[in-house]
């Protein structure tokens, strides 16, 4: 652990205390090592005038829902020191009277809910005091002689408590042991399979003890051979429609759509292998902090991946049972798994959650390796994680505000994804809650994207294996699949029959059909294991009103659409819906360039303005108007339809 301190990078801020603290607030959270999502807090004691001029001492302390890499003065509440310091005093006080008195010793009401170490922070007697879950010292705690261990690495230099509950009863363990503590002989305070703290009233010597506590660990466990280190030629094979079904069983024991990302990297497959897997990874979580997050064990997944999720809720169930008193039961399902021989899933709602788990799970794994060469993984009981899983405190992090977006959870492909309907569709999925699988020839996808939920991917679909390769990394991305939008097409050059070149009519057949109906080959196997699946067809007007000299595009059309209406009686015994929609004049579009409207508005004797609203209504349709459309037939209002065809045209005469 190095200090990523930089004394030109404080030089501007060095009279600033907020500032500083902000700086190292960053540092810390840089350090994954250290801070995982989320995790961790830090305060800065600062004298100031209130509102009435007054000089009061604020203690500036890390406000719920900031994370500390990116905590900026905004993310820390201020409160008043001495009503903190009072609130210790007490021999007893509930979550929320504690979170009530610190809301009323704030200075801003607007600023974001103080710390649930509040208290503790303010009771150190020091300006600095920083607190983070650090890998080496929880994973040296939690093995059976951890705090004997701790006591080797650092002697009476620091205060060693042992692990109670978070929060006020946390402050008040640590007030009465400090009673006739003299500070200055301690450098530190660890805290039994939880974290450690330090302080000084130099932001810098703060810092600097933490990374110096945290690098002493770290040696300590090389010392003793109980570093993991990975082999990099390791490697593992991932059966795609396996981990589609344990995605399935998974977002079925939630009562939700989930999510699901498979790793094989960074250790996951050899922790994988172990003889005893499910004895240690039943022991629990890395600090009770996590379980939020992970609930406390994974689940292991071996030959039937529905037996062994259903023993897990079943398990869970029982753990819920064992030590509730009044709280309502969270979802049992698993938020990560172990699949021997080939790494490890994580689980969630959203992307995000998907990369919060991965990464604590990954640091879990770690932390149990090291602890395991030291003598035995040890966490916390049963019950002592129940009260962290169920701290309304802690509860309160993952409650949300308002209904679900629609597609939350479900895994969304699109193909012809750079531009027009396509594009669009990606953006209307996403902002609906979907995570989005982006198909297109064009490399131009690549860079289109900046949102880590939607998947670009540089794909030629007549290519029957660019196809298996992009449906593969899809699932391994996100864990299966729900909604194919077939969209990828071409419009050819106007030519009549008599003039048609071979090439023109191949190339329309081989993109605007072909390609589809090997795309759906790919993907049944998928959408038979997805949630409420669904494939859009992107027809096209031309197919129950065609024009002349548009012989190869509408043949390809009638074509796909004749494939959509075969595959909706073929898969509707899979549960898997296939619908058409028919768009006419969406020049948005990359099929419509200048001089193929151009062409088409001559061939029908209009003007370019007078061909885009050449319909009943008199309206412009654009690529997110289908989109929108397309949305819907995916959704639930079309979740008993299937083999449809919807136009959308704004009104055609012919077509009516």
């Amino acid at each position: 652990m190095k200090s990523l301190w930089k004394p030109n990078e404080v030089k501007k801020i060095q009279a600033d205390l907020l500032a500083l603290r902000v700086y190292t607030s960053q540092l810390l959270g840089r350090e994954s090592d250290l801070v995982l999502q989320g995790g961790g807090n830090t305060s800065v004691k600062i004298k100031m005038k209130d509102d009435f001029g007054d000089e009061q001492d604020i203690l500036f302390v890390k406000g719920s829902g900031w994370d500390l890499a990116t905590i900026e003065k905004p993310g820390f509440a201020p409160v008043k020191l001495e009503a903190l310091k009072r609130m210790a005093e007490f021999d007893h006080l509930t979550d929320r009277d504690m979170v009530r008195m610190q809301r009323a010793a704030m200075l801003n009401p607007n600023a974001p809910n103080p710390s649930v170490e509040a208290i503790l922070h303010a009771i150190i007697p020091f300006r600095f005091v920083d607190h983070t879950h650090a890998d080496a010292v929880v994973a040296v705690s939690n093995t059976k002689d951890g705090e004997k261990r701790i006591k080797e690495i650092y002697g009476k230099r620091v205060l060693i408590v042992p692990y109670v509950m978070p929060g006020f009863i946390l402050a008040k363990k640590i007030y009465e042991m400090t009673k006739s503590l003299d500070w200055s002989s301690i450098e530190g305070i660890v805290l039994l399979q939880h974290g450690i703290f330090t302080f000084n009233d130099e932001a810098k010597d703060s810092y600097q003890t933490m990374i110096r506590l945290v690098d002493q660990a770290e040696k300590y466990l090389k010392k003793k051979g109980a570093v993991f280190s990975v082999p990099r030629t390791v490697e593992s094979k991932i059966d795609y429609k396996v981990l589609a079904h344990i995605r399935k069983v998974v977002s079925q024991a939630a009562k939700a759509s989930m999510l699901a990302k498979c790793e094989c990297a960074d250790g996951r497959l050899i922790f994988s292998r172990r003889k005893n897997l499910r004895e240690v990874a039943g022991r629990g979580p890395l600090t009770p902090d996590h379980v939020i997050r992970t609930k406390r064990i994974p689940v292991v997944i071996k030959d039937d991946p529905a037996g062994d999720v259903a023993k897990f809720t079943r398990e869970y169930q029982k753990y819920f049972k064992k030590y509730a008193r009044d709280e309502k039961p969270l979802d049992p399902s698993p938020r990560w798994a172990v699949w021997p021989e080939v790494g490890t899933i994580c689980f969630g709602r959203t992307f995000q959650e998907v990369e919060i788990v991965s990464d604590i799970s990954l640091h879990t794994i770690r932390a149990i390796e090291s602890a395991e060469r030291l003598g035995g993984w040890n966490a916390l009981s049963e019950k002592d994680i129940f009260e962290m899983e169920y701290w309304d405190l802690e509860q309160a992090k993952l409650k949300k505000v308002g209904l679900a977006p629609a597609f939350l959870g479900k895994i969304v492909l699109v193909t012809g994804a750079a531009s027009g309907i396509g594009r669009a569709c990606v953006e209307i999925f996403r902002s609906q809650g979907a995570v989005v699988s982006a198909l297109d020839l064009n490399p131009s996808v690549k860079t289109i994207f900046a949102d880590k939920a939607i998947l670009p991917i540089c794909c030629d679909v007549t290519k029957i294996s660019d196809l298996q390769k992009a449906v593969e990394l899809t699932v391994s991305r996100f864990g299966g699949l729900d909604v194919v939008v077939s969209n990828a097409g071409t419009f050819p050059s106007s030519e009549h029959i008599a003039q048609m070149r071979m090439e023109t009519w191949e190339k329309s057949l081989t993109v605007n059909l072909n390609s589809h109906q090997q795309l759906l080959k790919e993907t049944i196997p998928y959408l038979s294991l997805g949630i409420d699946p669904s494939v859009i067809v992107v027809g096209s007007k031309n197919v129950p009103a065609p024009g002349p000299g548009a012989s190869a595009y509408s043949v390809a059309k009638a074509g796909l659409t004749q494939l959509a209406r075969i595959a909706a009686l073929e898969l509707a015994p899979l549960g898997i819906r296939v619908n058409v929609v028919h768009p006419n004049a969406v020049f948005d579009t990359g099929i419509w360039t200048k001089d193929v409207l151009a062409k088409r508005a001559k061939a029908y004797g209009m003007s370019v303005d007078d061909y885009k609203i050449s319909n009943l209504l008199k309206v412009v349709i654009s690529a997110k108007d289908v989109a929108e459309l397309i949305a819907v037939m995916a959704g639930t209002v079309f979740l008993k339809t299937t083999g449809a065809q919807i136009p959308i045209d704004g009104g055609n005469d012919r077509v009516i």
